[in-house]
């Protein structure tokens, strides 16, 4: 009991000290050396924090089979660090709860809070490794995207979630927390950017979508592919995004509690386009467009567009497609209207790139630059 005693005791943080030490020292003399080899090993693992938001991961359905019907956010982040115990074996793990919400009430003022915690923490906390944020998947990569411009530090920051809640019948939100974390310790990890960890594999959260409703299988990132995989053995990199990103990032939201306001439009055959003028009076400063192949619109849209006013008061408009890869690329005749091209983000990350990029500039030169960059 005593030695069990010494082990717990070692894994205390540095803040204990004074007459509990003491103890300590006075308690090793009795325990054999297994025992405090093991509680030695322990304090060599990294620190890992873990940021709880909720979502499928942190689901409650009504039965073991409950896979469709369920709560989001109903269990506590703590709780499923505790569920898995294997989590020991690679890292020591501290739980802050930032929100208990579904991914699809996400928004910006959440946002602001993760890059501030996780800025503070990594400022503040050297002895930190690496950070976890448990996540619905519906904004998992609005989120993670949005952090990899804003978090101002090299270390690393992974996404993980689940396409099950945490009730269910082989549930996959365990495993992905535990290949999470080993990621967020691994050394190797360091200087990719945000990463989002789900069903053994790693995306960078620049180029990651959700692509199906219910498979586990549905983080992809196109035609560009993963960064690397999570196994048994190790944590393996084969690719890093070469954009701008995290420490390189010159976006600054510190000081922040809003983001201006940026809407998404939806292409089509035949589109109403009623819906950019009640945008533009909703307070839009930005509009990106889901545009038809490489990033087409309609004569209507764009006499909508311009019907909006003069450029320097209109909402800054950013050309995406929604054929889910490929580039959108400059093209004259839409230059000369004054939209930026998206390169090859998606029109949910371009909206983000966008807010971001309105807080510093209106001037298009520079958002264009951009929007190249990141």
């Amino acid at each position: 009991m005593e030695c069990e005693a010494v082990t717990r005791t070692l894994q205390q943080p540095a803040w204990l000290h004074g007459l509990r030490r003491c103890a300590v020292i006075a308690l090793m003399i009795a325990c054999p050396a297994p025992a405090l080899a093991q509680a030695a090993a322990a304090a060599e693992l990294p620190l890992v924090v873990v940021l709880s938001t909720g979502g499928t991961i942190a689901g409650r359905g009504g039965s073991s089979t409950s896979l469709t019907e369920y709560k989001s956010g109903s269990i506590a982040g703590s709780e499923l660090v505790d569920a898995v115990p294997e989590i020991k074996n690679y890292a020591r793990v501290r739980v802050e709860q930032i929100v208990n919400i579904g991914s699809t009430n996400m928004n910006p003022a959440v946002w602001l809070k993760l890059a501030a915690r996780i800025n503070a923490i990594y400022s503040e906390e050297p002895q930190v490794a690496g950070i976890v944020i448990t996540h619905g998947t519906n904004t998992l990569e609005e989120t993670a995207y949005f952090l990899n411009l804003t978090v101002k530090r090299d270390k690393p920051v992974v996404l993980v979630g689940a396409q099950r809640p945490a009730t269910a019948i082989s549930a996959d939100g365990p495993l992905n927390l535990l290949n999470g974390i080993r990621v967020a310790g691994a050394a190797v990890s360091r200087g990719k950017g945000v990463l989002v960890v789900m069903n053994d594999e790693i995306n960078g959260a620049r180029d990651v979508t959700k692509s199906n409703t219910y498979r586990v299988e549905a983080f992809r990132s196109g035609e560009l592919g993963y960064l690397g995989y999570v196994d048994a053995d190790e944590v393996t990199f084969y690719r890093a995004s070469t954009k701008r990103h995290t420490a390189r990032s010159e976006f600054d939201v510190n000081t922040l509690t809003t983001l201006p306001k940026v809407e998404i439009v939806y292409a089509y055959a035949e589109p109403g386009v009623d819906i950019f003028k009640a945008m533009a009076a909703g307070g839009a400063r930005g509009i990106v467009i889901a545009g038809t192949g490489a990033g087409g619109m309609s004569d209507p849209e764009r006499a909508a567009i311009k019907a909006l006013g003069p450029l320097e008061t209109r909402p800054v408009i950013v050309r995406s497609n929604r054929t889910g890869n490929g580039r959108v690329i400059p093209r004259k005749e839409y230059d000369a209207e004054h939209m930026v091209p998206a390169d090859n983000l998606n029109p949910q990350k371009a909206r983000v790139l966008l807010m971001l990029a309105l807080t510093r500039t209106r001037d298009l030169t520079e958002i264009r630059r951009m929007f190249r960059e990141y």
